[in-house]
This record gives C-alpha cells, sequence and structure tokens, in this order.
C-alpha cells in the first residue's frame, strides 16, 4: 500500500461531497492513507472535520507562508497548539518560506520575508517543543530556510515537500536528519533534475505525495490532481530506479509510517 504523505483536501477545490469519493478512490489505487496538510487556521479546522469521518485520513497543522498575512489573531500560535491534542494530528505543516510569490500590499519585500520567517520559528520551536514532525515549504527559499533551520538540527525533523532541488541540495537535507518527498513533477520530462533525485536517492529517505489538488502526474497531467494518482507518480519513480512498484511502495510506505508516527 501506499500513502499519499501531502494533500489538500480541504482545498476550495473539492466540495464537501467528493472527499469520501476521493477516499474511496484513492483506496481503490492501493493509497491507502492521506495525511491532508493545513495552510491557515480555517484550513485546519475543515481538516480536522474531514479526519473525523474518514478513519484513513490524518492531519498537520500549521501556518503556510503566503497564509502569513492573513493572521489576525494574536492567539494563533495557540489554536495552533491547541489542535496538535488531536490524536491524528501527526505534525505540524505545512510551513516555510517563499520567496516567489511577491509581497501582497501594503507589505513591502523585506516585511512580508521578514514575517514569514518570524512565523517559521515560532512554528519550529512549536514542533520541537511538541516533538512533532515538521511538513516544509520552500520555494525560491532553499538557502535561507536552511540558515533558519540550523539551530532545529536535531531537535526538528523535517520533510521537504514538493522537492525540485538537486540531487546534492537533497543529500545536504538527508546529512542533517530530514527527507524529501516528490509529487508528479517527477513524471515531468522537462523536470530531469527532480527525475535524478527522485532515482539516486536513498529509498529509504523519500517519500511520494500528491500534493493534491495541485500537480497531477502523467498521465493526469493538466487535470486536477487527486490523492489516488500517488500510485502514478510512485510506479514512475520505481521505474526510473528499475524496482518493482510493491518493493518501492513498501519502502516508501515504512518511511512514512516512521516519519509521521502513524499507526
Amino acid at each position: 500500500m501506499l500513502v499519499d504523505t501531502h494533500c489538500h483536501l480541504a482545498s476550495y477545490r473539492y466540495q464537501d461531497d467528493e472527499i469520501l469519493g476521493l477516499v474511496e478512490s484513492a483506496q481503490s489505487a492501493d493509497v491507502e492513507r492521506l495525511i491532508s496538510i493545513g495552510t491557515d487556521l480555517e484550513d485546519c479546522r475543515r481538516n480536522l472535520e474531514i479526519i473525523a469521518s474518514h478513519p484513513n485520513v490524518f492531519t498537520a497543522v500549521g501556518i503556510h507562508p503566503t497564509s502569513t498575512p492573513d493572521l489576525k489573531a494574536d492567539d494563533w500560535l495557540d489554536q495552533v497548539r491547541a489542535m496538535t491534542a488531536h490524536d491524528k494530528v501527526l505534525a505540524i505543516g505545512e510551513i516555510g518560506l517563499d520567496f516567489y510569490h511577491p509581497a501582497p500590499e501594503p507589505l513591502t519585500e523585506d516585511q512580508y520575508r521578514s514575517h514569514q520567517e518570524e512565523v517559521f520559528r515560532a512554528q519550529l520551536d512549536l514542533a520541537a517543543e511538541l516533538d512533532l514532525p515538521v511538513v516544509i515549504h520552500q520555494r525560491n527559499s532553499y538557502h535561507e530556510i536552511l540558515e533558519v533551520m540550523a539551530p532545529y538540527h536535531g531537535k526538528v525533523r523535517a520533510v521537504f515537500h514538493c522537492f525540485v532541488n538537486t540531487t546534492a541540495d537533497a543529500l545536504n537535507l538527508i546529512d542533517h536528519g530530514h527527507l524529501v518527498s516528490f509529487t508528479g513533477i517527477a513524471t515531468y520530462k522537462n523536470a530531469p533534475e527532480v527525475q535524478e533525485a527522485a532515482r539516486d536517492l536513498p529509498l529509504d529517505k523519500i517519500m511520494v505525495e500528491t500534493d493534491a489538488p495541485y500537480l497531477s502526474p502523467v498521465p493526469h497531467r493538466g487535470k486536477r490532481c487527486e490523492p489516488a494518482f500517488t500510485r502514478n507518480t510512485a510506479e514512475h519513480i520505481a521505474n526510473l530506479r528499475g524496482i518493482s512498484f510493491e518493493e518501492f511502495a513498501q519502502a516508501t510506505t515504512q518511511t512514512a509510517q516512521a516519519f509521521f508516527n502513524l499507526p
């Protein structure tokens, strides 16, 4: 079986009455467990509702870097902390730095980046306090994230989701005790660096995900992504590595179970 280690079932692109079908479709594709990732407080609360109704769906709670300007409540971190009390909350995420999207008005670029870093550090502190892993979003911010995370190496374990950097960058993260996760981008012909990393990294240091509803793998590219499509990405990477799908699925599932402490 497989684990979709990163999807967004609370996304506005899914209707409430679609969730059961998405979960059942995933199970039919041997994607037995899903981790639906939070991006803001409202999104996290919706995920808590979803996991209450679906035994094989779990969640992570946190504030995405592009959601930081929308934080209005002074007690936002206390709200995130309270959500972690749920036994199906497995991680803090997704958190990190995003320097791809421009600063929203009226913030300057420096203000936007500074606020992202402040929120990121606060959530890393929370993860260290609660002994929870973190799900990292990094876009155009690899080196800055490494700088922020330097004091947390050995204290907080991270998975860098939707990994699109080089094999050398991934090995650097692995050397610090972290993991990387691959989306459908690994199936794209125009992503040779991603395919190289997916092929060459140690099998026990990688996971797979969809980031659904985004980044559908081939042959679904261009369509709305679903957790069932984890299988397409897994089959493609197994083929790149020259191993069976079953061997790849078993290894990455064991890695996901250990990282997220999945029951």
